[in-house]
């Protein structure tokens, strides 16, 4: 029966990887387990499930029709698991989390860490990229996100608290250029920027304010990490806008300082994001509590 269920699962993600090679990387199998795992099935069921093409995989009509009802089986058999698991009190088997990389490393993954000193059967594995995962297909149980949601019908999202960016520059170029002591002031300084999607992150919120329409700030660098441009601010290249989860760690030590602590921006919110199902684990659950206690206090850095 487990080999059967095995197969069922197999065949469903190579389905949804589009072929064996993407569906093995996800199972963590060889393709060779994965294309013997859809042979023995076809051999069991008596029908060809796949068109094999040198461009992917093509369901048979027989496949489509088989797919569709493994999926109403998988789906069962996960809000039973899931309704069982709920009632226990204590979290098991594998969380698998995604995160920005950064706020990942500097926030996530300690508090998750925690809880495997709390719950010995947990297991956690997280994966911090920048982009957003398709927590269905990659089958992550949880995600973390900073910004605007997408509306969506099969997801779920909690609000964990709001990120604030704080202006600073290190020392010597303060020393070097002037301490800024109002919005006017700023006019003239070099910047650096944290650049994503074709726009200066940071900048775009500081020149929102019909206060900044004048100003010429000298964007000198462009970078797409945020430990960098801090090195850089460190470094001297200029004034930099960073989130102050992470700008705590440079203020500690003294390698830069806040200015304008006064002006205003408006937050991005950062959300816990899972799929939606009808009993939350309870290993997801313990999660989220742990992220919603700890967060605020994390966010506010300074």
């Amino acid at each position: 029966m487990n080999d059967r269920l095995t197969g069922i699962t197999t065949f469903v993600r190579v389905v949804e990887a589009g072929n064996f090679a993407l569906a093995a990387e996800r199972l963590h199998l060889t393709r060779s387990a994965v294309g013997k795992s859809i042979a023995r099935l076809e051999q069991r069921l008596g029908v060809l499930l796949f068109h094999r093409n040198p461009r992917g995989l093509n369901l048979t009509l027989e496949g489509q029709a088989y797919y569709d009802r493994c999926l109403r089986a998988l789906s069962e058999l996960d809000a039973a698991d899931a309704e069982l698991n709920s009632g226990r009190r204590e979290p098991q088997g594998c969380l698998r989390v995604s995160a920005p990389k950064l706020l990942g490393r500097h926030c996530i993954t300690p508090i998750l860490m925690r809880l495997l000193d709390s719950y010995p059967e947990l297991r956690i594995d997280i994966r911090l990229n920048d982009r957003v995962a398709d927590l269905v297909e990659e089958g992550f149980d949880l995600a973390i996100r900073i910004g605007p949601l997408a509306d969506s019908v099969s997801l779920i999202a909690r609000r964990l608290g709001d990120q604030y960016l704080a202006l600073c520059a290190a020392p010597a170029y303060l020393a070097a250029r002037g301490t800024p002591e109002d919005i006017a002031a700023l006019d003239g300084h070099s910047g650096v920027a944290y650049h994503r999607s074709g726009e200066d992150v940071g900048w775009r919120q500081l020149l929102a304010d019909p206060d900044f329409g004048d100003l010429n700030i000298d964007i000198r660098l462009r970078v797409d990490d945020l430990h960098s441009l801090a090195d850089a601010a460190v470094a001297g290249a200029g004034l930099v806008w960073l989130p102050n989860w992470l700008l705590a760690h440079y203020l500690s030590n003294g390698a830069l300082v806040p200015i304008l602590g006064h002006i205003k921006l408006i937050p991005s919110e950062i959300h816990a994001v899972w799929p939606h199902t009808r009993y939350l684990p309870a290993k997801t659950r313990a999660a989220i509590d742990a992220l919603l206690a700890q967060m605020p206090v994390l966010l506010q850095g300074i």
